[in-house]
C-alpha cells in the first residue's frame, strides 16, 4: 500500500485493515484561514510498524472510517487533540478511545503545553525535523520531504503513548488521565450553536440584560452568515466591531458609521441589516450606564495570591505544573464565590480543591 492513499479501492482496503488494529496514531493537516469550516487536507495514520497518509482532498468521502473511529477498544492516539477532533468530526464523526499525549505528559510532570517534537526528544531521544511547518497542505503533489514530515507526526505516537501509560500507572495517576480523556470526548461535535456564539467574545457576559440580548442576537446573526458563506466569522463582523455595536447600540446610520472598528465594507453592505436587527429587539431608548471595571479589593487580591501559593506548593509536591491543577482564572472564580470551577470536580477536588476551599 502506498505511503499516501488517494485511490478509493486502496482506501476501502485500508479501512478494512484498520478495523482489526489495537491502536492508531492520528494527526491532521488542514487550512482554515479563509473559511469557516476547516479544510481537511491530509489525514495521517500510524498502526503496527506502518505510517501512511490519506489524501482527503482526493478522497472527500471518509464515511468508511466512522466505525473504527467510533470503536472504543481501538485506542486513538493524538497530540494536543482538540483541534484535530474538531476538524475530523464532520468527516469521520466523534472519536472514542482517546489518548492525548500532551494531556498525559502534563500529568506525569512534563510542561503543560509540551510540543510533540519536544516530547519525542524527552521520552524517545528522537529528533524530529520541522522544516515543512509552512507547507501549503492544499497544494498537490506533495513532495517526498513534505510527506516524510507529515508521517513523522504520527510515527512516534504509539511508543509515546506506551511510555506515558507506564509513567501514569507508576505514579497512580491513570484514573486522573481517564477523567481527562472522558471530558475531552464529552465535548461532542465542537459545533458552535449560533445562539451561544456571543460567548466567544470577551467582555460581554458582564453587561446589562438589554446589551446581552443584543450580543446574543448579533452573535447569532454573524455565526449564521459565516456558516452560510463558509467564511471566517471575523470576515463577516470583527470581534472588536461586534463588541462596540453591543456597547453603543446604534440606532441610525450615522451612529453606526461612528464605530471606528466597523469596516467600511461591512457598514456599506450590511449596515442596514444590522440596524434592522437592533430595531427588532425593541431596546429602550436609554440603556443602563456601562459597568465600570471594578478593581479587586485588596482582600480579594490577597486571597488569590494565597490560593496561588497553595497551588504552587501542591504542584511541587506532585511534580506537576501548577496550572494543570488550577489556573489563575479558577482561583479568581473561587474567591468570587463560584463553586463550579474545575479544581472542585473530579480528581482535582481531592488533590487541590479541598485545600483551596479551606483557605478561603
Amino acid at each position: 500500500m502506498a505511503a499516501i492513499i488517494s485511490d478509493p479501492i486502496e482506501f476501502a482496503q485500508l479501512c478494512h485493515e484498520l478495523a482489526g488494529q489495537r491502536e492508531l496514531g492520528l494527526d491532521t493537516e488542514f487550512l482554515r484561514e479563509r473559511t469557516y469550516f476547516a479544510q481537511l487536507c491530509l489525514l495521517q495514520l500510524s498502526f503496527g510498524a506502518r505510517a501512511l497518509a490519506v489524501d482527503t482532498l482526493a478522497l472527500r468521502d471518509l464515511d468508511a472510517l466512522r466505525p473504527v473511529m467510533a470503536a472504543p477498544l481501538t485506542r486513538k492516539i493524538l497530540h494536543a487533540a482538540r483541534q484535530d477532533l474538531e476538524v475530523l468530526w464532520p468527516a469521520t464523526g466523534a472519536l472514542a478511545g482517546l489518548f492525548d499525549t500532551q494531556s498525559a505528559a502534563a500529568l506525569v510532570g512534563l510542561p503543560a503545553q509540551i510540543g510533540y517534537a519536544e516530547l519525542a526528544k524527552v521520552l524517545l531521544d528522537t529528533t524530529l525535523h520541522k522544516s515543512q511547518t509552512r507547507t501549503d497542505w492544499a497544494r498537490r503533489p506533495l513532495s517526498a520531504a513534505q510527506l516524510a514530515y507529515a508521517l513523522d507526526d504520527v510515527r512516534y505516537l504509539p511508543p509515546l503513548a506506551d511510555e506515558l501509560t507506564l509513567r501514569l500507572q507508576k505514579l497512580g495517576r491513570w484514573g486522573w488521565f481517564e477523567e481527562e480523556m472522558a471530558q475531552l470526548a464529552g465535548n461532542g461535535s465542537f459545533q458552535v450553536e449560533p445562539e451561544h456564539a456571543w460567548r466567544r467574545v470577551k467582555g460581554l457576559a458582564e453587561l446589562d440584560e438589554q446589551r446581552r440580548a443584543l450580543a446574543r442576537a448579533l452573535g447569532a446573526w454573524r455565526e449564521r452568515r459565516a456558516i452560510s458563506a463558509d467564511r471566517p466569522r471575523n470576515w463577516i463582523l470583527p470581534d472588536a466591531a461586534l463588541r462596540d455595536i453591543v456597547l453603543s447600540a446604534p440606532r441610525t446610520t450615522a451612529q453606526l458609521a461612528a464605530i471606528s472598528e466597523l469596516p467600511e465594507g461591512v457598514r456599506r453592505h450590511r449596515g442596514a441589516e444590522i440596524l434592522s436587527l437592533i430595531e427588532s429587539l425593541g431596546l429602550p431608548a436609554l440603556l443602563p450606564p456601562l459597568p465600570q471595571r471594578r478593581r479587586p479589593a485588596p482582600a480579594e487580591t490577597q486571597a488569590v495570591q494565597r490560593l496561588a501559593e497553595l497551588t504552587r506548593e501542591a504542584g511541587r509536591e506532585l511534580g506537576i505544573a501548577p496550572e494543570v491543577l488550577a489556573t489563575r482564572r479558577d482561583m479568581e472564580r473561587l474567591v468570587a464565590g463560584e463553586r463550579e470551577a474545575p479544581p472542585l470536580s473530579g480528581w482535582r477536588r481531592a488533590v487541590i480543591g479541598e485545600r483551596l476551599l479551606g483557605a478561603l
